[in-house]
């Protein structure tokens, strides 16, 4: 896969993660879900929550070297309070 490959499918892979993510939650929530069920749903959570941090952390990374490259002194930071 080439860097442009991986640059256009990663927001997909991120947005996709994130639904998948979100559908879990929502699964669990409704209580339908048996003991084995809920535990493999949780397992895959926390790996989906992995992706979407790591995902997360690159596009951090990324937009901190644009800054640097427009002469931008300042660090980025994420806001994570709701």
């Amino acid at each position: 896969m080439s860097s442009k490959t991986a640059a256009k499918s990663a927001p997909l892979d991120f947005e996709k993660s994130l639904a998948d993510l979100e559908a879990l939650v929502s699964a669990m929530e409704k209580g339908h879900l048996s003991l084995d069920e809920s535990l493999k749903a949780f397992e895959q959570g926390i790996s989906l929550s992995r992706q979407c941090q790591q995902a997360l952390k690159e596009a951090e990374q990324k937009v901190e070297i644009l800054l640097n490259k427009t002469g931008q002194s300042q660090a980025f930071t994420v806001n994570n309070t709701p």
